[in-house]
């Protein structure tokens, strides 16, 4: 088990390395980017089996125990070790990325086999790609295994480097000011600054408690940290992991890097690197320095819900006829909201909406990721996801020109909106049950007020979405226009409605996974809190089961 973990974490980085080398001969097939595009394949899937072995060879009967340790000193005279551990906490997680990851470099594969309309992924190299998906992999899957401040922080620097490249290099730039540039300029450096914020703040603790070790610390449960420490680092880690994660006013990088990464980069960076901030929140900050939480909960808590309100409506703005909104960025500014639901399961400080967080956690990282591959789906068959060209006169109207396009669509919005019976019902209503009854020490009438806050922002969250079914899948399938206008449609960026294709058998496979989570998540939801509950039952008492 130890060894299985180190691999899961290193065999994506010697997999990266591997794909710049030049392939052998026999494992060229068509064309060396075929090739390459099936090493991604090939790692991630092996990658997404060790990490399945290990969910099975992990005890359940005690997920609040750190399984598959290693621990080994690196830096001594700063008492900094290469400590890696999995508990029902960072599990899902780790098998979230494996599976996200391994779907991505699949798709990306059957893309340029298929070569449909053009062999993807469109950008200078296919060797480039694989092997900043493998570093980006890497760094996820670290970032959820290690157990000692600084490899955290340098897990989550790691990422950021191949997901500028990601939207710098093969991303577009339909409905971003200054092109894709400028989004994966803005992604790293609002990112950066609020990791050099975090740094400090972990520097901070790790000098005073006079160890970086997490599960010692979490123990210690910031006995060892005087309440001024605290406040000051919670304040600085709780900065830059709220630009990760992103809540609202540090967001504005994600719209526009949403609206510029290629398909594959929009999955990885909604399902994966956005939890990589809440993560750390239930890592690091709640067990850690629980007296400065308790000081900021509220603030949190309301920042959490504007983010709400505020994603949402920017979605109904998006949505609304003549607003020329782009469906990838609204889909971003529905994470906003998403993970404002997070943040406010976290800001209770129970365990009703710590657990609550980690579910919502999950099963954004679910239908977020099948949400953004179908968008990608319909822009690259339509040239455009722009909501009033699709919903125009001769608009996609999926149900009558794609309808298992169509149908996929509404069922991953109906799964978004918190539906009763699929994966995002359950988050929300834990993270609002948390607010019901908030920690000792928090003020309930505050909290109350929250959740009614929150509560009305899934009646936004729903009319949005419902919104964007009614106008994208929806309408008469358009008839063929007379010969003139055919003529001028090539012109105008209009396809002919006959060669609008519905979904393709490597886009099942890639997606199925997706759909059959979420509704195993909304029906049987004990599969996944009954790893989590323990844990963060643990966590939020100091280490003591």
């Amino acid at each position: 088990m130890q060894f299985l973990l180190a691999l899961i974490v290193v065999g994506p980085l010697i997999g990266a390395v591997a794909a710049l080398l030049p392939a052998p001969p026999g494992l060229r097939g068509k064309s060396p980017d075929q090739a390459v595009l099936r090493h991604g394949v090939t790692v991630t899937g092996a990658i997404l089996i060790a990490t399945i072995v290990l969910a099975l060879g992990f005890d359940h009967d005690q997920p609040s125990k750190m399984q598959a340790t290693t621990d080994i000193s690196w830096i001594a005279a700063l008492d900094v070790r290469i400590h890696l551990g999995i508990d029902g906490i960072s599990l899902p997680l780790l098998v979230l990325t494996a599976l996200l990851t391994f779907l991505c470099a699949l798709y990306s594969y059957f893309k340029q086999r298929d070569q449909r309309p053009t062999p993807p992924p469109k950008g200078p190299s296919p060797k480039g790609f694989v092997a900043l998906l493998l570093l980006l992999e890497s760094g996820t899957l670290a970032t959820f295994a290690v157990l000692d401040l600084v490899l955290f922080f340098l897990a989550f620097e790691m990422v950021l480097i191949p997901m500028y490249f990601l939207i710098a290099r093969w991303g577009g730039s339909e409905g971003v000011t200054g092109g894709r540039q400028a989004a994966a300029w803005k992604f790293i450096l609002y990112t950066l600054l609020g990791s050099v914020v975090m740094l400090l703040g972990l520097l901070l603790i790790g000098l005073n408690a006079g160890t970086f070790d997490m599960v010692a610390l979490a123990t210690d449960n910031g006995r060892g940290l005087s309440t001024s420490v605290q406040l000051i680092a919670v304040l600085a880690i709780g900065l830059g992991l709220a630009v990760k994660t992103p809540m609202w006013p540090l967001h504005s990088w994600l719209p526009d890097a949403h609206t510029a990464a290629p398909t594959v980069g929009s999955v990885l960076l909604a399902g994966v690197l956005l939890k990589m901030g809440t993560y750390g929140f239930v890592r690091i900050i709640l067990p850690i320095a629980p007296d400065g939480m308790r000081t900021f909960a509220p603030y949190l808590a309301a920042f959490a819900v504007v983010g709400i309100i505020y994603g949402s409506l920017a979605c109904l703005a998006l949505a609304k006829q003549g607003a020329g909104g782009d469906l990838k960025r609204l889909i971003a500014y529905s994470s906003v909201g998403h993970m404002g639901f997070v943040l406010l399961g976290i800001a209770t400080m129970t365990p009703t909406g710590v657990n609550g967080a980690l579910f919502a956690n999950i099963a954004h990282g679910l239908i977020t990721g099948l949400l953004f591959f179908l968008v990608g789906a319909v822009k690259e068959r339509y040239g455009s996801a722009d909501l009033d060209t699709l919903a125009g006169a001769t608009g996609a109207a999926l149900y009558g020109r794609a309808p298992r396009l169509g149908g996929l669509l509404a069922f991953a919005a109906v799964a978004s909106l918190g539906l009763p019976g699929l994966a995002g019902f359950w988050g929300e209503m834990l993270a609002m049950f948390g607010a019901f009854n908030p920690a000792e020490g928090l003020s309930r009438p505050a909290f109350l007020t929250f959740m009614v806050i929150a509560g009305f922002g899934t009646l936004l969250t729903a009319a949005y979405l419902l919104i964007v079914v009614r106008r994208v899948c929806m309408g008469a399938q358009p008839q063929a226009a007379p010969r003139e206008a055919q003529r001028e449609a090539p012109r105008a960026g209009a396809p002919e409605p006959a060669r609008f294709a519905d979904v393709q058998t490597y886009e099942f496979a890639a997606w199925t996974p997706l759909v059959a989570l979420t509704v195993l998540a909304g029906l049987w939801p004990a599969v996944l809190l009954g790893l989590t509950d323990p844990a963060v039952q643990k966590l939020l008492a100091g280490g003591k089961s």
